[in-house]
């Protein structure tokens, strides 16, 4: 099961989720209460690990802005919100080629299957995340939607794309969420916090073993 804890806005909170066993963290570059700047990022990449995935999270940002982002952080993948650009996605995999993951932000509502299916038709894109979004937030919000109402979804997508799960996720919901949506990945910002901007060191790692667990119990159970 990949993990991913996201909002990340210093080094330690950062080297916790790897230490923990996560497979990625993110970094927030759009309005957040954990909004960080590429120069902040550049301090904190380099103490990671290499095999740790590290992903910019970007709201309605150009090509250029995220070519910058990427390169003065050091990031491994992209993670878009929004965006206007249709050909984003392309454009950054002709910059990037394969070094770069990008993962395409869908937001939960009634037309999720037919979002999904136009998504299957993407080769630039590695992964769909599907997250919840309220009147002011896109994410990050700590609400989840109806996951009983996605799974049909989510089901019918696995064969054909990598789904992850997001919204409302928390060490105590994560294994519920796996075994009704059986997702590719599962990521989380403000399920481990302490305080927005801040993790909280006990509930990371209970995030990540919850989820790694369910995954295996999954994998285990006779189909």
């Amino acid at each position: 099961m990949w993990t991913k804890i996201c909002g990340n806005t210093n080094l330690e909170d950062a080297q916790l989720a790897a230490e923990a066993g996560a497979d990625a963290v993110g970094f927030v570059f759009a309005a957040s209460p954990r909004r960080v700047t590429a120069a902040q990022v550049s301090r904190i990449t380099p103490h990671l690990p290499q095999k740790i995935e590290k992903y910019g999270v970007f709201v309605d940002a150009d090509f250029e802005e995220i070519i910058r982002t990427v390169e003065e952080s050091g990031l491994t993948g992209v993670q878009l919100h929004a965006t206007q650009d249709s050909l984003l996605p392309a454009k950054l995999r002709g910059h990037f080629g394969a070094d770069l993951r990008i993962l395409r932000v869908i937001h939960y509502s009634q037309d999720l299957q037919a979002q999904l299916d136009a998504l299957r038709r993407d080769d630039a894109i590695d992964a769909v995340l599907i997250d919840s979004r309220t009147a002011t937030a896109i994410g990050g919000t700590g609400m989840r939607y109806d996951w009983q109402a996605a799974s049909r979804s989510f089901l019918d997508a696995a064969s054909h794309l990598r789904t992850i799960v997001a919204g409302g996720l928390n060490p105590e919901n994560v294994v519920a969420a796996i075994r009704t949506l059986q997702p590719w990945g599962v990521d989380v910002a403000s399920g481990v916090e302490s305080t927005p901007g801040q993790k909280d060191p006990a509930r990371v790692i209970a995030f990540v073993t919850a989820a790694k667990m369910a995954a295996d119990e999954i994998t285990a159970s006779p189909r």
